[in-house]
């Protein structure tokens, strides 16, 4: 019978967990490289954001499962505590550097399917002005997902961090 809590007998969260610690930083590493070089932005944009949601739907997945294994095992230490609030931060985190990356890759397509010559010259100052905006919406939002990328890689490595310890104290001590 299948349980979201575990996966062939094998408590769910210490297998799920690792996909938003894969993902997340994956896709921040990916914003960074389309904020540094934007004409990647066509090749990569579409992929870096797909990693990002599916490290994005794993957050509750990954929280919703450190809860039930909390709740089976009897509860926990002070680092487990430590480690389930850290966690609690991390999805509006992880949203917003979505939804930053998302604005950006839209935004930047929308602007590069109207930069041709032929598109400037025939739709005059209007369709320059609308191009212009977009590519500054798309350059100011796709440094501000790679800082929330590098923030939510942060939060990532702090919350793992107490749940290492946590394992790791509770093994060896």
């Amino acid at each position: 019978m299948f349980n979201m809590f575990t996966i062939g007998g094998i408590p769910a969260h210490p297998l799920v967990v690792h996909a938003v610690v894969v993902l997340l930083p994956l896709a921040a590493i990916g914003a960074v490289v389309i904020a540094v070089r934007p004409s990647l932005r066509r090749t990569l944009g579409v992929a870096v954001t797909l990693v990002a949601l599916a490290g994005v739907v794993a957050v509750p997945v990954a929280t919703q499962s450190g809860s039930r294994l909390l709740a089976t095992s009897g509860g926990g230490g002070p680092l487990v505590g430590e480690h389930a609030d850290r966690a609690g931060n991390l999805l509006p985190w992880a949203v917003l550097f979505l939804a930053l990356l998302l604005v950006s890759v839209v935004t930047g397509k929308r602007a590069d399917r109207t930069t041709t010559p032929a598109d400037a010259a025939g739709g005059g100052v209007a369709v320059q002005t609308r191009t212009t905006t977009l590519h500054r919406v798309s350059t100011v939002t796709g440094v501000l997902a790679a800082l929330a990328g590098i923030a939510v890689t942060a939060l990532v490595v702090w919350i793992g961090d107490a749940g290492a310890q946590s394992v790791w104290q509770g093994i060896g001590g």
